[in-house]
């Protein structure tokens, strides 16, 4: 992990969990799981309540179709991690329904909606929407929510430099089946919980609105690439546009010109939900929604 907090700057609650799991299971905690406990009442609390709904909630894709689209949304992103992680959870809960490896596996309408979002996440000011027409709206909405999630996971994964760990692979993504992306509500309370409509709406606020270490108008301009100082203009718009190309001298820059760790963090994820908002609200006009949700 590129931010020792993220490692090291846990609650004691989240410490104590970290400590117990890990024994239980024989590895560490993977990089994932660190970071969503670390101040989750910025991040990680609203960002999960979706998370849960859309990838094992009631909907038109199956969860292993699901997880397949959170593959191919890795894949976009060049986030081996998140490939890896997700190509095994298509396995455990497609109970061999899709060869995540294989397209030619999923059913016509699960590769239609992959097209849509395909042209969505990487080029939203291009997004066409008829390869979706014959699709219910609200199947594809679903998939929507699915794509925003792991868009910003994704981001996220690249930007903080996640690895994999030997055990890890086995035992995280049977914990995330099995728990169904949630966590103990004990380890998630922090601050005031408020509620802004929907599960969008909760991430959007908390992300970019919400009191934090760093001013709003300096988060809305991480995420949506207005004017800010360098190094941290050029940072942002790698998260927002190729991940991948994080190194761990981009993350050193920002800390060499005084940003700590917090401010870091802060801003890496605002422009790493930005980035996701703008292809989900996009995608969503260009089907003739609104941007609520």
């Amino acid at each position: 992990m590129r931010l020792p907090a993220l490692d090291h700057g846990h609650r004691r609650r989240a410490k104590l969990f970290l400590a117990a799991t890990a024994r239980k299971s024989g590895v560490g905690s993977p990089d994932i799981v660190k970071m969503l406990l670390y101040r989750p009442g910025f991040l990680s609390r609203p960002l999960l309540d979706l998370t849960a709904g859309a990838m094992r909630g009631p909907s038109y894709w199956t969860a292993g179709e699901r997880e397949y689209l959170a593959t191919s949304t890795a894949r976009l992103h060049r986030c081996p991690f998140c490939v890896v992680t997700h190509a095994e959870l298509t396995r455990i809960a497609g109970h061999g329904e899709i060869d995540p490896d294989a397209p030619s596996s999923v059913r016509p309408e699960l590769r239609a909606v992959r097209a849509f979002l395909d042209t969505a996440t990487p080029d939203p000011d291009h997004v066409d929407a008829t390869t979706v027409a014959a699709l219910p709206g609200h199947a594809v909405v679903e998939a929507l929510h699915v794509n925003l999630v792991w868009d910003i996971v994704n981001r996220l994964a690249n930007a903080f430099g996640f690895v994999l760990r030997d055990g890890q692979l086995h035992s995280g993504t049977r914990s995330l089946h099995r728990f169904g992306y949630r966590f103990p509500g004990f380890l998630l309370a922090e601050g005031p919980r408020t509620d802004h409509g929907d599960a969008v709406r909760n991430l959007r606020h908390s992300v970019l609105a919400a009191p934090a270490t760093t001013t709003s108008a300096l988060r809305v301009a991480a995420a949506t690439g207005d004017t800010l100082p360098e190094p941290l203009l050029s940072y942002t718009a790698l998260v927002r546009r190729a991940s991948y190309k994080i190194t761990d001298a981009d993350v050193d820059g920002l800390t060499a010109v005084g940003y700590d760790e917090d401010e870091i963090f802060e801003l890496t994820v605002a422009a790493a939900v930005g980035a996701a908002l703008r292809s989900f609200d996009t995608a969503r006009r260009a089907m003739g929604h609104n941007t609520a949700g």
